[in-house]
């Protein structure tokens, strides 16, 4: 609705390109703009939050790829790596676990042709020290004056299901 007020005061939508907006669901470019500036924080986020951890230099996709590997303390197959992180090319994940298996964050091994990657003590370690950071920094704080629990938990939910609309709707640009 151009020229409507909205929340906050602001005219009409907020998003990154009025020409976008200007379709059939401006909602969903202030979605957009969001998803924008959201992924945008959280990859410094991760980035600052390793490094006052103790391991400045990781790129977000190695530190996101270091978490997963270390998830449930369990060896993990690059195809499942790159399909929890929805990694469409496997170089990107390679190269990022060749990375970190120089640093000393992972070793990578086989089971029979399949390459497995498991977390190192060292890498266990600085885990352990990112989670103490962000619980200090990013939990407590949104706890204490953030949205509840339960919204999270939905945003969370409807996050993963827009998710699958963009994949469907990249799968359908593919064949045009």
């Amino acid at each position: 609705m151009p020229g409507a007020k909205r929340k906050g005061g602001t005219e009409g939508p907020v998003v990154s390109s009025a020409h976008l907006a200007a379709g059939a669901s401006p909602a969903l470019s202030e979605v957009e703009f969001g998803l924008i500036l959201a992924g945008h924080g959280f990859a410094r986020w991760m980035a600052r939050c390793m490094a006052a951890a103790g391991r400045p230099g990781l790129s977000p996709t190695e530190i996101l790829v270091l978490h997963t590997v270390r998830h449930r303390d369990r060896p993990k197959r690059l195809a499942d790596i790159c399909l929890v992180l929805d990694i469409e090319d496997a170089h990107v994940a390679t190269y990022a676990i060749r990375k970190l298996e120089q640093a000393g964050l992972v070793a990578t091994g086989r089971a029979g042709k399949e390459k497995l990657v498991a977390a190192t003590e060292e890498g266990a370690a600085l885990c352990a020290a990112y989670a103490e950071v962000r619980e200090k920094l990013l939990a407590r704080p949104l706890r204490a004056s953030g949205p509840a629990e339960a919204q999270l938990s939905e945003l969370a939910e409807l996050l993963r299901a827009l998710s699958g609309f963009y994949d469907q709707a990249a799968r359908a640009a593919a064949t045009l």
